[in-house]
């Protein structure tokens, strides 16, 4: 890494849901609201966002840990903010607290954790994997 991520660093990611990012399931009596996996994929995207900065150019952070409460539904059509912040950082793993929120409430608040990996040995592992299957 450049530098160390320090506890505060943050960032955000600003979506509006709509028909790309809402349930599937949704009908005349089921609403169309905000996915859960789609949720979390914006939180985890701000959380890369906000270390991004820190990292060389042969290095990319990877998802490794999420917990996450989906405390309400955002409708279609609601703009939505993910917050990332990092609150913890120990060798190449970065801790974040995430959160999200509609202009009403919070939608859903967790913790995340991204680890800092070098890109070319990364692949280098994904390519023994695949040539290793069956």
């Amino acid at each position: 890494m450049k530098s160390t991520p320090k506890v505060g660093l943050a960032a955000e990611e600003h979506i509006v849901v709509g028909p790309e990012n809402r349930i599937r399931f949704a009908d005349d009596r089921m609403p169309a609201v905000l996915a859960t996996p789609w949720l979390i994929q914006h939180l985890e995207f701000a959380a890369r966002k906000a270390i991004e900065p820190c990292l060389e150019s042969h290095e990319r952070s990877v998802g490794a840990y999420i917990e996450v409460e989906h405390l309400a539904p955002a409708p279609e059509g609601a703009q939505v903010v993910c917050k990332a912040r990092v609150i913890h950082v120990e060798g190449n793993v970065v801790t974040f607290q995430v959160e999200a929120r509609d202009d009403l409430e919070t939608l859903a608040r967790g913790i995340h954790k991204r680890r800092v990996i070098d890109v070319d040995r990364f692949a280098r592992r994904v390519s023994k994997k695949r040539a290793n299957q069956p």
